[in-house]
């Protein structure tokens, strides 16, 4: 039966549960609101609501890659506690979690907590049945897709699951031991770009003006602090842009060295996701005037 957006948002404010486990569960009950919070505690959606304030901040990255490696996914699940997230069948959950959004091509935040598992609920189903079962709060916080229908995606998990990367390189289908090395180094040295255009004008300036002062703190001559702000821009560029790094296993090469070594390849996005914090996604931006 069809239930009013009233009805959900009101078993919701009773229950905490999320829209779309109240508007499935009134469905099953037929609109009756006791029944359907029934529903509720017995997929544990309603006692996961009781413990919706508490903080999720444990947990592990997962990355599953397609087949054909065209795809590829990063998700971040949580737990309260690293107890938790330490035990084998939570680190398996997190994993269906990213095998789920694979499959699903999940485009937002929704469909990903849409997306069905292995056993037929919805990730938001599953994360309030699991939390009812731990007795603590877990959440599938987000997601991150990369594509390169030209090459191939890899992924990387530092050991612990507390960060994972997506490599895109476009060009070849079979240089995968490549890929693994430079998801490696996005792990490890943490880029803020994949080059230059993708650092914007406001960065750049803002860069440029503290060099200034710290040339104008230094006492140099006033004729040659462009110049010195200038040459740091371009370790700032070196340091920053995933291209022009130097490669971790030999600095004496750059990642662009590397890619030109392996027949011309081209890194076309990376996505580095760390357990608690923001995700950085790069892809080649449209063009924008570098200073």
């Amino acid at each position: 039966m069809a239930v009013s957006a009233e009805s959900v948002k009101k078993l919701r404010d009773k229950t905490g549960a999320g829209m779309a486990d109240c508007k499935k569960a009134l469905e099953e009950a037929q609109g009756d609101e006791s029944k359907a919070i029934e529903v509720l505690r017995k997929k544990g959606a309603a006692s996961a609501a009781k413990r919706s304030d508490r903080i999720a901040k444990e947990g592990v990255i997962a990355a599953r890659v397609s087949e054909d490696k065209k795809r590829g996914v990063l998700a971040e699940v949580n737990s309260e506690t690293d107890f938790v997230a330490r035990n084998e069948s939570f680190i398996q959950f997190a994993q269906e979690i990213a095998d789920a959004a694979l499959a699903a091509n999940a485009n937002s935040h929704e469909e990903f907590l849409l997306a069905k598992l292995s056993n037929g609920a919805t990730i938001s189903e599953e994360v309030g049945a699991q939390t009812g079962r731990l007795g603590e709060k877990l959440e599938a916080r987000r997601f991150e897709m990369l594509t390169e229908p030209n090459g191939f995606v890899t992924s990387y998990i530092h050991p612990g699951a507390k960060l994972g990367v997506l490599v895109a390189i476009s060009g070849s289908s079979n240089a995968v031991a490549l890929g693994r090395d430079i998801a490696m180094q996005v792990a490890a040295m943490n880029p803020m770009a994949l080059d230059r255009s993708q650092i914007s004008s406001t960065q750049i300036e803002k860069e440029l003006e503290i060099y200034r002062t710290q040339a104008r703190n230094e006492g140099k001559k006033e004729e040659i602090i462009d110049r010195i702000a200038k040459n740091k821009l371009e370790k700032f560029y070196q340091d920053n842009c995933l291209v022009e790094q130097s490669f971790i296993k030999d600095a004496a090469k750059t990642i662009t060295d590397l890619l030109t070594e392996s027949g011309n390849l081209k890194v076309t996005g990376f996505v580095r996701m760390q357990l608690g914090e923001m995700h950085k996604h790069a892809e080649p931006a449209a063009e924008e005037a570098v200073a």
